[in-house]
Formats: structure tokens, C-alpha cells, sequence
């Protein structure tokens, strides 16, 4: 199916499933549920990502693995805040829409060129069972009380054999204030996060940590200082965090391209401050 007959697809599917589209190209859902993040989460993230180390990073990583698991039809991002995954997965030619709660992400993902974005929770945006080829949680699983819900509820919406795309923070050591500020309820091994998505029913087919560079410098600038009873301006830090300078890009860049170049030809990294995974359901 081309692009336009996918998108024309998805609006009839949305539409008959009670789904309003507002004037700005966006649909939006009459339930609302409450979620685990900051009002100003996406706001703030939108400051940094076209510029940050991490995020472009991290997207280099999933888009290397959607094209080596290559999704067979549309995935779903859900919980994709402002659309710089979907917009970077859309530019690698993987069909891609996306679920937002936020209003303020979910208009911006528009303006960033992702046709297809609802505003809701995943449980509010009317999808059918069995439904989904693919579906992408970025990020998104620590902010979930009910991880065992939440997984379920995904694993429910993929059709048999369908993939899902997954990123976590790692390591329970590395809590800090930055985490409670962000509303996230836990942190992952890759061991934890394959109990996990075995529990919800899915089969790992692949998994590593990413990040590399990080343990150390998050552990002495967000984690001891939030041991010690420090409180920081999480905002002002992140934007100095996210664009290194001088040498410090330099080594970074380089520690990086290695990892990315292991994780496009599916080996793994043995450490990282985030987990990387792909998964399909049972």
C-alpha cells in the first residue's frame, strides 16, 4: 500500500472509531487519562533535541534497527512526544504515525512532517485489537506504574508476530532527581526489561545496553548530588548536558560511532545508561 492510501487508511479507521480531527491535522480523542510526566516535559525537550548528542544518538540506533527488523507495515510510536523519532524513522523510509497525550508534542510532531498523530493514550486512541505490525515505545515504559499493564496492552494491539521497538533507562544505581522531575517509576537492566516483555508475552529477539560513555559522568553530576540532598535546575543543566563542546564532543563523538557501528550490525554493548531492544509478540 502506498503512503497516501496508508494515511487515508489510518484517517478512516480513526474517524470510525469516534476520533475528532482538529483544524491543526491532529486527531484527538474525547477519553483522558492521567500520565506520569511533566506538564512542560515536551516543551522542554523540544528546546534540545535538534541540537543534542543523545537524542540524535538514539535515533540513529532504532532507525539502524527498524531497518534491520524491518517492520512489516506501519509502526506506531506511542508516547512520542514531540515526533523526532517518527520524523527520523519517516526520513528512513519506515512508515511511521504516532500517539501522543500531549497536545503541545503532538502539534509539534505535526509541524515536524508525521502525517498521522493522535492525540491520546494509548488506551484512548480507539485501535483495534491485533491490529498493529509494529509499535515503538521510546523512552516511554518508566513513566508506567503498571508496566505489566502497559506491556500487555501493547502486546494485545500487535498482531501475531508483530515487533515492538523499545528504549529504557538503565540501572537502578543511576536513579536520581532527574528521574522523580521526569516521573519515571523505574530503571532497567537488559536482564529486568527481557523478564519483563517475556512476562507480557513476547519473545526478545534482540537487546543491549547503549550509552556507553555515560554510568560514570550521570553518576558523579545527577546521581551523588541527589544522594547528598542537592537539588539542581534540571532544565538549565540539560541543555549544557545534551551539547558538549571542544574535546569532550570530540571523545564522545568517536565513543558513539563505535557503539552505533556494534549496534547496526546487531552485536551488543556490555554497559550504558540505556537499554536498547526489539521484541515480537508470541
Amino acid at each position: 500500500m502506498s503512503p497516501a492510501h496508508e494515511s487515508a487508511a489510518w484517517d478512516a479507521q480513526l474517524a470510525q472509531a469516534g476520533l475528532r480531527r482538529g483544524e491543526d491535522g491532529v486527531w484527538y480523542s474525547t477519553a483522558s487519562d492521567r500520565i506520569s510526566y511533566p506538564a512542560d516535559g515536551n516543551a522542554a525537550c523540544l528546546q534540545i533535541e535538534d541540537n543534542s548528542f543523545w537524542f540524535r544518538h538514539r535515533n540513529r540506533c532504532i532507525v539502524a534497527l527498524a531497518q534491520r527488523f524491518h517492520p512489516a507495515g506501519t509502526l506506531v510510536d506511542i508516547g512520542g512526544g514531540n515526533g523526532y523519532v517518527a520524523a527520523g524513522l519517516l526520513a528512513a523510509g519506515v512508515e511511521c504515525i504516532l500517539v501522543e497525550p500531549g497536545a503541545d508534542g503532538a502539534k509539534a510532531a505535526r509541524r515536524r512532517g508525521v502525517d498521522t498523530v493522535i492525540c491520546a493514550t494509548l488506551s484512548g486512541a480507539g485501535l483495534p485489537p491485533e491490529s498493529l505490525p509494529a509499535a515503538g515505545m521510546f523512552d516511554v515504559l518508566e513513566h508506567i506504574e503498571d508496566e505489566q499493564g502497559a506491556l500487555s496492552g501493547v502486546h494485545a494491539l500487535l498482531r501475531p508476530g508483530g515487533t515492538l521497538f523499545i528504549t529504557v533507562p538503565a540501572y537502578a544505581f543511576l536513579t536520581s532527581e532527574d528521574d522523580r522531575e521526569a516521573g519515571h517509576f523505574r530503571r532497567y537492566t537488559v536482564r529486568g526489561l527481557s523478564r519483563a516483555l517475556g512476562q507480557a508475552g513476547f519473545e526478545m529477539r534482540y537487546a543491549s545496553y547503549m550509552f556507553a560513555p555515560l554510568p560514570l559522568p550521570v553518576f558523579v553530576a545527577r546521581t551523588i548530588p541527589s544522594l547528598l540532598g542537592r537539588r539542581r535546575n534540571v532544565v538549565g543543566h540539560a541543555a549544557a548536558e545534551h551539547r558538549p563542546e571542544g574535546m569532550a564532543a570530540r571523545v564522545m563523538d568517536r565513543l558513539l560511532d563505535w557503539e552505533f557501528a556494534r549496534i547496526a550490525a546487531g552485536r551488543v554493548v556490555p554497559f550504558g545508561t540505556s537499554c536498547i531492544a526489539v521484541a515480537t509478540r508470541r
